[in-house]
């Protein structure tokens, strides 16, 4: 039987960017706050200093900082019928552990999403009629809009230090940055980050096409700054250690760095490291959560009660803790009812390598996870798309991250794949080679979906959740289209070969691709085709709330971050003005 503790006021699951968030705001407002995180506590000093932090093999190669698939994982099928099996290592995506979660090992790339790309179906509807719409396409609208949400990524982004150049500032379209982009009510924080020499490259071939390069937008900050809470953050040293690493020089903004220093320094807020959530209690009649329960490091079963209910872990983690907990109807393909596990989403990634010649140094090792230079051009629908038979697109750049001695060795068409030859290949080619990048975007698909599997089970004996997923076909035409456009840049950058990796075949979840999972208790203004309303609020559970990209109906050609963090600002700012002082459902049904 569990160990029933004293109630509080708000139980977090999950402390990453979106619990550090509501951990702070919840708790200054004069709430008792209990975070609850399933990994262990990990803080800049002293868990990444160099040279440690450095290790690729540790932290590239054997996941150091990404959850234990012996403990939790789930089972993955391309198509219904198919029996899905166990991921037993991780591939395709590396979902993070301990506190902080991703953030700590994210790259940076901070991206606010189109303004059509929030009201999507009726984008469409309107631009190129509902018959562009397939009928097992389920995308929707999310309830809200950029401008809605335009103050509160103004604000996440000055929390992060955000570097770069605006290119839409109040309705004025500005040089060198992106004209895209939805209007701006301030500039970023801090100026962009350095050019690299392939940077440079695709600049000019893309220039010249007559695209609109600009610097990625970047959470590797590029001067001393001081965010609104206090928070220091230094300038990027370009060390080429940002991805699946923790940032030593407190440059990379995460967590750790903006926000949970001031929440830990709060007496409302606890943390409670090593606790892993099982399953949410929640009372029928009353519509309303009553707490958690969790098994904490010494494996005990602990209930924690509380008023109100945050989930706030892992886009997975909250889908599988919705079904495993019994909330909500669990979504049906084949009849299209049901919410819980609807429009799982992803990422539609494919890149184009160029290789030059040896008087052309690209230097890799030198760089940043968010170091690049990108078009927006075919991005969204910022080019036209009728008679193309698809909707979306995504964003082409050429990133200069770091490449690591161990994963990285690029090798032109054609290279044996092992040996001598391979060797000399490698050596040849590492420093004179660079790759674009085609970020494209996943709309959702009527078999595309998160449940639970009926054989397998966890560390815990619960059932794992099921993934059912491959590309529809409108992203693997868009794919082909955009991949193309890069094809071009590539031809334009003076490279001696390039190799184009189309997407092709089913999707798999082996090598990786991008952390990007997105969708199963997706947001929207009505109960029957969502599972939180508008301001993240549970449709069942009034005091139940669901944070990150488990929310998004769909998923933009973008990386997510600056999304979430702007809607979980939204939410925290709605909780506390509204909500925690009158507890009820904010949108009627």
């Amino acid at each position: 039987m569990a160990m029933r503790l004293p109630a509080v006021d708000v139980v977090l699951v999950g402390v990453g960017w979106t619990g550090g968030i509501l951990a702070k705001e919840l708790s200054e407002a004069g709430y008792r706050v209990v975070g609850l995180e399933q990994g262990q506590m990990r803080r800049t000093v002293p868990g990444w200093q160099s040279p440690a932090m450095h290790d690729e093999l540790r932290y590239d190669v054997q996941h150091e900082m990404m959850i234990d698939v012996s403990r939790q994982t789930l089972t993955f099928r391309n198509l219904v019928g198919q029996t899905a099996l166990p991921m037993r290592q991780l591939g395709s995506f590396l979902p993070g552990t301990g506190l902080g979660g991703a953030g700590v090992h994210w790259n940076g790339q901070t991206w606010r999403f189109l303004p059509s790309d929030f009201r999507l179906r009726s984008h469409v509807t309107e631009r190129y009629g509902a018959e562009m719409i397939p009928e097992d396409m389920t995308i929707q609208d999310w309830g809200v809009t950029y401008e809605e949400l335009e103050p509160f990524y103004t604000h996440f982004e000055a929390v992060c230090g955000i570097a770069g150049t605006a290119g839409n500032l109040n309705g004025e379209i500005r040089p060198g940055g992106n004209p895209f982009e939805g209007p701006r009510s301030r500039p970023f924080p801090n100026p962009p980050m350095k050019m690299s020499y392939a940077g440079k490259l695709f600049s000019d071939a893309a220039t010249d096409l007559g695209y609109h390069p600009f610097p990625v937008p970047s959470a590797n900050v590029t001067q001393h700054y001081t965010n609104p809470y206090g928070a220091q953050l230094r300038p990027c040293m370009y060390c080429g250690f940002c991805e699946r690493h923790g940032c030593e020089h407190f440059a990379k903004a995460s967590a750790q760095i903006t926000v949970l220093p001031f929440a830990l320094a709060n007496r409302n807020f606890e943390l409670r490291t090593n606790a892993h959530v099982t399953r949410v209690l929640f009372d029928p009649q009353a519509r309303r959560a009553t707490g958690v329960i969790y098994v904490d490091g010494r494996g005990r079963e602990i209930e924690q009660p509380a008023e109100m209910v945050i989930l706030c872990a892992f886009a997975h983690h909250n889908v599988h803790l919705l079904l495993v907990s019994g909330i909500g109807r669990t979504y049906d393909p084949e009849t299209g009812q049901g919410v819980v596990g609807k429009n799982y989403t992803y990422q539609t990634m494919s890149s184009v390598g160029v290789f030059f010649g040896e008087d052309v140094n690209i230097n890799p090792f030198m760089g940043a996870g968010a170091l690049g230079r990108a078009i927006d051009d075919f991005n969204g629908d910022n080019f036209d798309h009728a008679g193309l038979g698809f909707i979306g697109g995504g964003y082409i750049a050429c990133y200069t991250t770091g490449a690591s001695p161990i994963l990285s060795h690029p090798v032109p068409p054609g290279t044996p794949r092992w040996g001598l030859e391979w060797k000399r290949a490698v050596a040849r080619h590492y420093n004179h080679t660079t790759s674009l990048s085609v970020h494209g975007a996943s709309t959702a698909h009527r078999g595309n979906y998160l449940d639970l599997d009926p054989t397998y089970v966890d560390a815990y004996g619960q059932p794992l959740l099921r993934m059912t997923f491959d590309f529809p076909r409108n992203d693997r035409l868009m794919s082909r289209y955009v991949t193309e456009r890069a094809a071009e840049i590539a031809g334009r950058m003076g490279g001696e070969t390039s190799d184009v990796g189309w997407l092709t075949g089913h999707y798999s979840i082996v090598p990786y691709q991008t952390t990007h999972n997105t969708g199963g208790a997706i947001m929207g203004t009505d109960p029957r085709t969502s599972v939180v309303n508008q301001h993240l609020q549970s449709w069942n559970l009034h005091n139940l709330w669901v944070m990150g990209s488990s929310v998004f109906p769909q998923n933009p050609g973008y990386n997510p971050t600056s999304t979430v963090g702007a809607l979980t600002y939204r939410a925290a700012d709605r909780m506390i003005t509204d909500y925690l002082r009158n507890p009820r459902p904010l949108v009627p049904t």
